[in-house]
Order: C-alpha cells, then sequence, then structure tokens
C-alpha cells in the first residue's frame, strides 16, 4: 500500500502512526517556543496625526537566533540558512533542513509569519518635518495655481521681453515642443519672476520625505498558532512546522511509497532523527 507521508496525515500503518506521534510532540514544543518568543510588549509610537499611542510589538530577531540556534545544533543534516522574506506588510522567517537515512529522505521546514505596521518615532522631528511639508505643498500649490489660471498669457509676455513676437496659442506650442533649450530658459525666467525657485522647493520636500522615512518604527503582529502551507501562502498569521518522510529513486524523489518495504534500520535511524530534532527543539 502506497502512502504519501507527511507527517501528521493518518495513516494506517503502524510506523508512520508511530511517526506522527513524534511529530505531534515536536510541533507542541515548537508552538510552545514560539509563544514564549513573541510575546507583546508594549513601546510608544506616533501616529499620522502626531498622536502618541501605544502598541503591541514582538522582536523578530529572537525568532531568527532560535531558527539558527536548531540549525547550528543538527549535526549530519543538510540546512538552509535562516532567511526573511519581505512582501508588502507581511514577512516570513524560515529555515528548512533535511537528512538522507537509506533511500527515505526527511526534510523539515520550520517558518513563522507576521504582520509589518508602520509608525513614527514618537520625535518632534516629525511635527517639524510634516509642518515644513505642508508649508511647501501650499506655497507651491498657490504659485501653481497663479500660474495656470493665466500661464499662456504669461510666457507670450516672457517671450515677447525675449525678444519674440507674434506668436499665437499653435505657434508657441510647436516652439516649445522643438526647442528645449528656450522651453527651459522661458522656465527659469518664469520661477523667476514668481520669487518661488521650484526646483529647490521640490529638492528640500524630498529630503523631508527621506528625514520622515528615517523616522519610520516598525512594529509586528502575528498569532502563535500552528498553520500549514495553504494558510502560509494565504498569508496568515502563525508558526509552521512540517516533516515530510520521501523514497528517493535515481535522485527523484517520491512522495508515495509503501513504508512496509522500509528496513527496520532505516526505520530506527528515522525515528532517532526525530527524537534529536525534539531534543534540539526543546
Amino acid at each position: 500500500m502506497l502512502f504519501l507521508v507527511r507527517l501528521g496525515t493518518r495513516s494506517p500503518n503502524e510506523f508512520i502512526q508511530q511517526l506522527n506521534q513524534k511529530n505531534e510532540v515536536i510541533q507542541k514544543l515548537f508552538l510552545s517556543n514560539i509563544s514564549n518568543l513573541t510575546k507583546m510588549i508594549d513601546v510608544k509610537v506616533m501616529m499620522g496625526d502626531s498622536t502618541i499611542t501605544e502598541q503591541k510589538t514582538f522582536d523578530p530577531k529572537q525568532i531568527s537566533d532560535y531558527f539558527q540556534k536548531i540549525n547550528n545544533s543538527l549535526k549530519e543534516w543538510s540546512l538552509q540558512d535562516v532567511s526573511i522574506s519581505n512582501n508588502d506588510d507581511i514577512r516570513r522567517i524560515f529555515t528548512k533542513f533535511e537528512v538522507m537515512e537509506g533511500s527515505y529522505l526527511l526534510s523539515g521546514h520550520m517558518s513563522l509569519q507576521f504582520h509589518v505596521l508602520l509608525y513614527y518615532k514618537p520625535d518632534q522631528r516629525v511635527i517639524d518635518c510634516q509642518k515644513e511639508l505642508a508649508n511647501i505643498v501650499d506655497l507651491t500649490k498657490n504659485k501653481e495655481q497663479q500660474l495656470s489660471d493665466n500661464s499662456d498669457q504669461f510666457v507670450l509676455n516672457t517671450l515677447k521681453e525675449m525678444g519674440y513676437k507674434d506668436f499665437d496659442h499653435q505657434k508657441l506650442f510647436e516652439i516649445f515642443y522643438e526647442n528645449d533649450e528656450l522651453r527651459e530658459k522661458v522656465y527659469s525666467k518664469i520661477e523667476k519672476n514668481t520669487g518661488v525657485d521650484f526646483q529647490e522647493l521640490s529638492e528640500k520636500k524630498k529630503k523631508l520625505f527621506d528625514e520622515l522615512d528615517s523616522l519610520l518604527v516598525e512594529t509586528y503582529q502575528t498569532t502563535p498558532v500552528l498553520i500549514d502551507d495553504a494558510r502560509l501562502v494565504n498569508g496568515e498569521e502563525g508558526c509552521l512546522c512540517l516533516f515530510d518522510l520521501e523514497f528517493v529513486k535515481n535522485k527523484n524523489r517520491e512522495g508515495l511509497f509503501d513504508p512496509r518495504k522500509m528496513s527496520n534500520s532505516v526505520k530506527e535511524n528515522i525515528i532517532t532523527r526525530l527524537d534529536e530534532l525534539q531534543k534540539v527543539i526543546q
């Protein structure tokens, strides 16, 4: 009888049932550790409207260190470095490992998925930057509106001052389209006459936005529950602890195999590997 062996999957086979029992113990230990490592603490943060509030968060580095400690303790296993994926507001810390016993591959995947929320540091400079940006936006908006209301005539007058005459609106468009240098000169003169250096304001605005970005602080939210692959892919919060047993033939992995054909020594070695994992996780 062939079985698809993901530990935890129901099976009438006595050996697989034994593996499932060990898998359950490992998962409970893993979940308990993740729950402890993701205990929330309160931190003060600033909202976009400058309101100071408290937000709950945990330290993802403790999870990375925990996974790394597991990897460091697994001897004779092939290990994947502890990694962090970043997809918008969802992040995942994970590691994978595997070991061959005879023709059978035992592999594990541990992961924590969590959401990231952005706030500002409770710093007066955040408020100052926001005020400066608001002033720049108001100034440029007013001046741009003035230019927009009188744009064509204003440009024609500027061109006449520069020695160009008898331009209608269509001719003005053609000249501006074909002559980049002239266009830049006219725009520069117009900006000078308005008393506003739009380029300087644009650069200042960019610096203020960059400074605000540097004042952002991340908080992290997760739920200490076990999830499966599907829920992980769907972006749900939680932790994953999965083990697969596959038959390897001609370097190809086969999830379907008959566990009754496994030798007793291979079975004992696989159980020993799970016992080793249990001690490491514990």
